[in-house]
């Protein structure tokens, strides 16, 4: 009897009865797709939302749902993805973190009747309320749960009498109701044992709390066992450059490195607010962070315009870092690129600029910084548009991004070759659709203007019949990145004594 199967789910040398057997080939060359580099993640403090936990957000509507409204306080994560988002970035991996005091709002309803609880720890659950109404049908009970910028949840015909109906409507709370709307995103309910029947009324949640009153630059760091916390909380989320909100403190500063390196994330820090250069280049060399996966930036902080708690106030510049590098492909550079939203910084609230010898210096140091003026002109910008790094071959925004991204997307597609057989044959078919997904990939790479050239090896030359024997497979590639113009230099000669010549082609 004909079959139809996969290829290699049939043990040729084991048939015996005569047969028709179809064999499925999936294409013997693999195609890389680019993993995302626009992926930007942020550690902080918010008013709500699931604590140690990436959560994805793409708006500012998305976060003001998960995390509730940006708040005028240092850490918070809300206003550097605020930053964020007026540079154009929308794909975020947010992980709220606490001091451990954060509590949940509740209200106990009917002294033992029923518990509502916020779903999550933060203020924002004390604007939380529960309605209890009659139901759509007769003898039932409703809840309405509702919370500032949330939909309403509606829990309707919720059936039973004493002490039987709070435990049905704990249950329709917790659970959802078949066919009629899943469990609440917005609260919890514990049923107690009391019996009163109920009485329409409304129920207001009180008593949560943030938990910020001591948070330190460790918590937001975090650590890296299970369960992860802090900036750990975002391995394996795809964050392609990252910050922790806020956080000048030079200690995390190694750990950060280790974890970009390890993670390949572009970490972005910042020296304190009202930092001088001198300091800043001082704080730089002793901090061990002389690195390509770290971008450090002068304490110039920014002045930012809070749409939310109204006025304008002092910002750090990680959220305009994060959001201009996330929204650019990863062969460009942070340099030049204006930057929105910006009152002010402090500099240029003092109504000055930076001298040469300044710029020359933290430039030097791999501290990059945003000024006004830029070569752009009178905008706001980054000026040097550099990592930390001190080798000149590695130092600008364009190498870690590429670096990472090709580091990654390789890593992500090419293990379907393992497992597979290699042969010491000049011809050899695996060897020879490695070189081809690789070639496809830096091709196409190539042709979008993402890369100036490279090469592929992978052959007898660089894969010799005892490395073969052992296991190995081996492709070398080399790839020249697209160069940054970072010194313009244009040559002017003027004067009622130059001489100019044209030279006139014969047109044909």
């Amino acid at each position: 009897m004909t079959q139809i199967v996969q290829y290699g789910q049939v043990n040729t040398t084991a048939l015996i009865v005569p047969d028709l057997i179809v064999q499925i080939i999936a294409p013997q060359v693999a195609q890389l797709n680019g993993v995302p580099t626009n992926v930007a993640g942020f550690v902080g403090t918010a008013q709500w939302g699931p604590v140690n936990s990436p959560t994805i957000v793409g708006s500012m509507a998305d976060y003001a749902r998960n995390f509730g409204a940006i708040q005028n306080r240092l850490y918070d994560m809300g206003t550097a993805v605020a930053a964020a988002v007026l540079q154009g970035a929308n794909n975020f991996r947010c992980v709220r973190v606490t001091d451990g005091t954060d509590t949940a709002a509740s209200i106990i309803v009917l002294a033992t009747c029923i518990t509502f609880t916020s779903k999550y720890t933060g203020t924002l659950g004390n604007n939380a309320q529960v309605q209890v109404a009659p139901g759509s049908q007769a003898n039932t009970q409703k809840a309405i749960v509702s919370m500032p910028g949330q939909t309403p949840e509606v829990f309707d015909n919720i059936q039973g009498s004493g002490n039987a109906l709070w435990v049905n409507m704990a249950n329709a709370i917790n659970n959802g109701q078949v066919g009629a709307r899943g469990p609440s995103q917005l609260i919890v309910a514990t049923a107690g044992a009391g019996t009163t029947a109920p009485a329409a009324a409304t129920y207001s949640l009180t008593g949560g709390t943030d938990g910020v009153t001591t948070i330190t630059s460790a918590i937001l760091l975090g650590q890296d066992t299970i369960p992860r916390k802090g900036m750990y909380a975002l391995r394996g989320t795809g964050a392609s450059v990252a910050a922790l909100v806020d956080v000048s403190d030079t200690t995390t500063f190694a750990n950060q490195v280790a974890y970009g390196q390890s993670e390949g994330t572009y970490m972005v820090g910042v020296t304190p607010a009202g930092d001088t250069i001198t300091n800043a280049v001082s704080t730089k060399a002793t901090a061990g962070i002389d690195n390509y996966s770290f971008k450090y930036l002068f304490g110039d902080w920014v002045y930012f315009n809070d749409p939310v708690n109204g006025g304008v106030r002092l910002i750090s510049p990680q959220g305009y870092a994060v959001g201009v590098i996330a929204n650019l492909g990863p062969q460009h550079s942070s340099l030049n690129k204006q930057l929105y939203g910006v009152v002010g910084t402090q500099k240029s609230f003092q109504n000055q600029q930076y001298s040469s010898a300044e710029l020359q210096t933290l430039a030097q140091a791999g501290i990059d910084l945003i000024t006004n003026p830029i070569p752009a002109g009178n905008q706001f910008g980054f000026r040097i548009g550099h990592n930390s790094s001190s080798d000149p071959t590695r130092n600008g925004d364009n190498y870690t991004r590429m670096t990472n991204y090709l580091a990654a997307t390789t890593a992500a597609g090419m293990g379907i070759y393992d497992g597979r057989l290699q042969s010491s044959q000049p011809t050899d078919p695996l060897r020879r659709n490695v070189k081809a997904t690789l070639d496809n990939f830096y091709l196409g790479l190539q042709q979008q203007n993402m890369i100036d050239d490279f090469t592929v090896q992978c052959d007898l030359n660089n894969n010799p019949l005892a490395r073969i024997a052992q296991g190995y497979l081996q492709a070398d590639v080399r790839v020249r990145y697209l160069a940054v113009a970072e010194k313009i230099l244009i040559n002017q000669e003027g004067g009622q004594s130059v001489t100019i010549t044209r030279q006139q082609l014969q047109s044909f």
